[in-house]
């Protein structure tokens, strides 16, 4: 293990003497900030309405903007999850594809750090990475809290808003798991950035190919898409059914990425 957090080490201070982690960082806050304040406005200009005409008078989708929580914490979330998606492939597809791009892999294969110990090293600064950068996102809740009102005295339901930040930590670790598989069986970076898009986007998006489906399809769908999963988590409600699921996906893909670094290892 102390051969595995050195190679984290290593990792994560390359990507923080890269210009490309400093980019990324600036395009997530960036993004957030512009979404956090349409949020923000939209709550607002909701509660006036509902000042004005009563809550009763309210559309039905609008029960959402009664408290800050889910009228703008837990749909911040949701955008962060879109975010990540497109963020996740590009801090990804370095982990591999760089060392045999820079054919410094082969030479990486004769020392005796093994397999197992290089996987864990390297996701574990590819985790440190997107916990950062989605650690960011974080300082919007607490924005809220400092500055936010209540009538209640609770401006924020923390439970609920921490619980929705685990599963946007939760989905970063899986993007980064599965981005980390495809970059090890490419040397091209670009290549497992897209490919790892490509992979991403329509697995988080199965829940509308669900619909058009006939039971028990349809569960078998929904049971795979990973905004289905995910739907609970960010509401606050703890659902243990999804996180042996992620868990399930980062395990089965560090699994992947172990059996294709053995493999040429001895190729």
């Amino acid at each position: 293990m102390r051969t595995a957090l050195a190679i984290a080490r290593k990792e994560l201070s390359i990507y923080f003497t890269t210009p490309w982690a400093y980019a990324v960082f600036t395009a997530m806050v960036g993004i957030s900030s512009f979404f956090f304040m349409g949020l923000l406005q939209t709550f607002k200009d909701v509660q006036e309405m509902a000042q004005a005409f009563g809550w009763g008078q309210m559309p039905p989708d609008t029960v959402a903007y009664r408290n800050l929580t889910d009228g703008v914490v837990v749909q911040l979330w949701g955008v962060i999850l879109i975010v990540t998606l497109f963020v996740a492939p590009f801090l990804s597809m370095r982990l591999f594809a760089e060392e045999k791009r820079n054919k410094t892999f082969e030479l990486l294969m004769t020392t005796p750090v093994s397999p197992l110990e290089l996987v864990l090293g390297k996701y574990l600064g590819g985790l440190g990475i997107i916990g950062a950068t989605l650690g960011l996102t974080i300082v919007f809740p607490l924005m809220l809290s400092a500055f936010g009102s209540s009538a209640s005295g609770t401006v924020l339901e923390w439970p609920t808003v921490l619980l929705g930040y685990g599963a946007v930590l939760l989905w970063g670790a899986t993007c980064m798991a599965v981005g980390m598989f495809i970059s090890s069986l490419t040397e091209s970076q670009m290549v497992a950035a897209l490919l790892t898009f490509a992979v991403m986007l329509p697995w988080m998006l199965l829940r509308g190919l669900a619909q058009s489906a006939e039971e028990p399809v349809r569960s078998f769908i929904n049971y795979l898409a990973f905004d289905a999963q995910l739907s609970n988590l960010l509401k606050g409600v703890l659902d243990l059914k999804a996180l042996v699921f992620f868990f399930s996906v980062i395990l089965f893909s560090l699994l992947l990425t172990h059996r294709t670094v053995e493999a040429q290892r001895w190729a």
